[in-house]
């Protein structure tokens, strides 16, 4: 689970909340109508913009971002040490067992080709292929929150000019007055939490996500390419470093 895209949510929450709560009362910050605007015309933008197979996709991958963690790299590494030492025992081909219970379709992918004894312009062609569905993958869900970070200030506007409209046309009521001033400022207010606090955060949580994983998956990549040309786990470690930090390479001891 990614605990600082959940604690960032949270800590925004709860101080904006605090907020309203130390100015008195909270409960005219409540108001239906507003939401209704807010979420109602925020949906309809996106539904507008992107097919609902595609929108179902996106919020899938922004789920991610709650309930998954990436690999360190120095994690992968590890993994290859033992898939190198397996690879020198009984060739590619024990490889398969290794495949099986792998989780990450990735990973699985790349190491059920290898166990195939496919060549390495193969392999690497077929998990350039799945790259660039994951990039695609990350971008349609990054352009949805996008189109939501654009769309909910927008219809907070739309908001405020229907409570002006309304306090307008019932000047000689003062009760109408309250009502109309509660949707101007309340759908404004809406729109540009929902857009600042959730949704271009999740945007530009995707893209940061996309290239931490661009690097997992390349350096996956690297591995199993040198797995099929069977080298020594020393020589994975050397070609795998590379991927690491400087100044973790020092701490990762080398395979025998």
């Amino acid at each position: 689970m990614d605990i600082a895209t959940i604690l960032g949510l949270t800590v925004g929450l709860i101080l904006v909340g605090t907020a309203v709560l130390l100015g008195g009362d909270a409960l005219p910050f409540m108001h239906l109508p507003s939401l209704l605007i807010i979420f109602g015309g925020t949906l309809s933008a996106v539904l507008i913009h992107f097919p609902v197979r595609r929108v179902l996709t996106s919020f899938a991958v922004a789920r991610n971002c709650f309930v998954t963690t990436l690999p360190e790299p120095a994690d992968v590494l590890g993994w290859f040490r033992g898939y190198a030492v397996t690879v020198r025992r009984s060739g590619v081909l024990g490889l398969e067992a290794a495949a099986t219970p792998e989780t990450d379709s990735f990973l699985k992918l790349g190491l059920e080709l290898t166990a195939s004894g496919c060549n390495a312009e193969t392999l690497r062609s077929a998990l350039q292929r799945e790259l660039h569905t994951i990039k695609q993958r990350h971008q349609s869900g990054q352009r949805l929150f996008e189109v939501m970070a654009a769309a909910a200030p927008a219809w907070g506007v739309v908001g405020s000019l229907i409570g002006l409209v309304r306090m307008l046309s019932h000047l000689d009521d003062p009760r109408q007055i309250g009502t109309g001033l509660a949707v101007a400022l309340l759908t404004t207010l809406y729109g540009a939490l929902f857009a600042n606090l959730f949704c271009i955060p999740l945007a530009g949580k995707l893209e940061s996500r996309h290239a931490e994983e661009l690097v997992v998956r390349e350096l996956m990549m690297e591995g199993l390419v040198a797995l099929l040309n069977e080298p020594s786990p020393g020589v994975i470690d050397d070609l795998m470093k590379t991927w690491l930090p400087p100044k973790e390479r020092g701490t990762v001891a080398r395979a025998a």
